[in-house]
C-alpha cells in the first residue's frame, strides 16, 4: 500500500515537473502579417548617419511618387484646357487636353518624348470625381490609352491591341462604391486617387494622315461623371489657348527638388497607400522624417541627405548603361516597366529618364548611348545602323528609331528628323532589301538624308520603340542591331 502512494506521489511530482516545463517553453506566435508589426518607436534617438542612410534610400524609392505629384499640381493648374508654353497640352484635373500633330522639338516637361504618335494628357483626382473616359472609333489605326497610378503603374488595358470598343468608359478610385451608369463600355479603377491618362494616337508623316486623323482627336476626351450627357462630346483641339511656361533651364523640368522633398514626400505617401508589404516601409521613412521635422540639424541632415542621393545616385540614371537590363549588341532594356513592383531602382531609373512608359506588352524599349566599341555616342562622329532585311522590329503596331540630346530631349535640325520608322514614307531600303539608318552630325550625303537622324555637336542617345511587339522582340530573340562608327580615325 504504501510501496503504490509512494509511485503516485513520484508520477504527480513528474506530471507537475513536465507542466512546469512546458510553460517555460511555450510558444510566442509568429508575425503573420503587416498590421502585427510593431512599428517605430516615437521620439527614438537618431544619429546624423541614421537619418542621412534613410534620407538617401527614401529618396531613390520615393522619387516617382514625388515626380507624379508635382506632376499634376504644376501640369494642371490652368484655367482651361491649352497648351503650356505652346507645346505641352495641359488640363484642369478631371478633364483633358490634346495636340493635333507631333510634339514640338522645343517640349522640355517630358524626357523622351516621340514623334510617332498625338499625344494628349489627363490628370485627375479619382477621391473627388469619377472620370468619364471617351473612345473614338479610330478604325484601322493604332492607338493607346495609358492609364497611370501614382506609382507610376497602369492600371487599365485600353488600345487597339486589346479589342477596346469604342464609347464610354468610367475611370474611377480604389474607394468607390457606385453602379455604372446606364451607357457605358466599362470601367477601370485606379489603385490610387492620383491617375494620369496618356492617349497615344499613331499618325504617319504625310500631310494627308495629318487631316485624316483630326476628327478622331476630337472626341478623345476626358471629363467628371457630372458632365455626362450619353453623347460623344468633342473639342477643336486646334484652337486651345497657349499658357506661359517657367523659364527654359538646360534638361527637363525639375519636378522632384531635394530642398523640398521633406514636405513633398510625406505628401504623397498620404494619397499613394503602401502596397501589399510596404506597410512597414512607409512606418521606417515616417519615423526618420517625423524626427526631422522636430529636430533642425537633423532636417538639415536629411536635406543634405537628399542632395547627396540626387547627385550621385539619380543623375547617373539619365545614363542608358545603368537602366535596365542587357537586351544584346550594346541595348539596354527594362523589364518590369509600368508594373514595377518591387522593383524600385528600375522604377526611379524610368522616372528619371523617361517616366509614363508602357508595359512590354505595348512597348518594347531599347536604348544605348555607347557604340559598338563602347565609346560614347557623339554628334562629330557619323554612324550607322543597318537592320537586315526581314529584320525590321517585328511589331503588329509601329516601330520608331529616335535621337536625343543628352537631356534626352530633340534638338531641333533642319531636316525636323527626329525619328525614323513605320511613319515615314521616304526611307530608302539598300539593293539587298536591309535598311541602314544614319546618325550624326554631318549628313552622310545628299542621298542618305532621308534616312538621316542629325545629332547634335555633342553627345546623344538612341531609343527604339516597337509599340505592339510580337513575341520574337519580347522574348529577345531578336536582337536590335548594332551601332557601327562610319569615321572611327577621327
Amino acid at each position: 500500500m504504501k510501496s503504490t502512494t509512494r509511485i503516485q506521489i513520484t508520477a504527480a511530482v513528474c506530471i507537475a515537473m513536465l507542466a512546469a516545463a512546458s510553460v517555460h517553453a511555450r510558444q510566442i506566435a509568429p508575425v503573420r502579417s503587416a498590421a502585427e508589426l510593431a512599428p517605430p518607436v516615437a521620439g527614438m534617438a537618431m544619429t546624423k548617419e541614421y537619418v542621412q542612410m534613410v534620407g538617401r534610400m527614401a529618396y531613390v524609392w520615393g522619387w516617382p511618387l514625388v515626380n507624379a505629384q508635382s506632376r499634376r499640381a504644376a501640369l494642371a493648374r490652368v484655367p482651361m484646357p491649352g497648351l503650356r508654353g505652346g507645346v505641352i497640352p495641359v488640363a484642369p484635373v478631371g478633364h483633358a487636353a490634346m495636340l493635333t500633330d507631333y510634339v514640338k522639338p522645343e517640349e522640355t516637361f517630358i524626357t523622351c518624348p516621340n514623334q510617332d504618335v498625338v499625344y494628349g494628357g489627363a490628370m485627375m483626382a479619382l477621391d473627388k470625381d469619377a472620370i468619364v473616359m471617351q473612345v473614338p472609333d479610330f478604325g484601322e489605326r493604332y492607338w493607346l490609352y495609358g492609364m497611370y497610378d501614382g506609382r507610376s503603374d497602369e492600371f487599365a488595358a485600353i488600345g487597339k491591341q486589346y479589342g477596346t470598343r469604342p464609347g464610354f468608359y468610367l475611370v474611377v478610385g480604389p474607394h468607390w462604391r457606385g453602379t455604372l451608369p446606364a451607357g457605358f463600355q466599362g470601367l477601370v479603377r485606379s489603385s490610387t486617387e492620383m491617375a494620369f491618362a496618356v492617349p497615344r494616337i499613331f499618325k504617319d508623316d504625310t500631310a494627308a494622315d495629318s487631316a485624316a486623323i483630326q476628327p478622331a482627336l476630337r472626341e478623345v476626351m476626358f471629363y467628371p461623371l457630372s458632365e455626362f450627357t450619353g453623347r460623344m462630346q468633342s473639342t477643336d483641339w486646334s484652337t486651345l489657348p497657349t499658357f506661359p511656361a517657367p523659364p527654359a533651364a538646360p534638361g527637363e523640368i525639375k519636378w522632384v527638388r531635394p530642398e523640398a522633398f521633406a514636405e513633398q514626400l510625406p505628401a504623397a505617401m498620404k494619397v499613394v497607400p503602401p502596397m501589399p508589404g510596404e506597410e512597414a516601409l512607409y512606418a521606417w521613412i515616417e519615423s526618420v522624417f517625423e524626427a526631422a521635422a522636430r529636430d533642425p540639424a537633423l532636417k538639415q541632415a536629411l536635406n543634405e541627405a537628399f542632395a547627396g542621393a540626387e547627385k550621385d545616385i539619380l543623375e547617373p540614371l539619365l545614363h542608358w548603361r545603368y537602366n535596365g537590363i542587357a537586351a544584346g549588341n550594346g541595348w539596354n532594356s527594362p523589364k518590369n516597366n509600368a508594373r514595377w513592383g518591387s522593383d524600385y531602382l528600375a522604377r526611379t531609373a524610368v522616372a528619371k529618364s523617361s517616366m509614363y512608359q508602357n508595359r512590354p506588352e505595348e512597348t518594347k524599349y531599347l536604348f544605348r548611348d555607347e557604340d559598338a566599341n563602347g565609346a560614347p555616342l557623339h554628334g562629330n562622329h557619323s554612324y550607322a545602323i543597318t537592320f537586315a532585311k526581314g529584320q525590321l522590329p517585328p511589331v503588329k503596331g509601329f516601330w520608331s528609331l529616335t535621337l536625343y540630346n543628352q537631356y534626352h530631349l530633340f534638338e531641333p535640325n533642319a531636316l525636323a528628323h527626329y525619328s525614323l520608322g513605320t511613319k515615314n514614307k521616304s526611307l530608302l531600303y539598300n539593293a539587298d532589301g536591309s535598311l541602314t539608318l544614319y546618325a550624326g552630325a554631318a549628313s552622310p550625303g545628299a542621298d542618305k538624308e532621308s534616312n538621316w537622324l542629325p545629332a547634335p555637336n555633342g553627345v546623344f542617345s538612341l531609343f527604339l520603340r516597337g509599340y505592339w511587339p510580337g513575341p520574337a522582340m519580347l522574348d529577345g530573340s531578336w536582337v536590335p542591331p548594332t551601332v557601327v562608327r562610319l569615321n572611327p580615325s577621327n
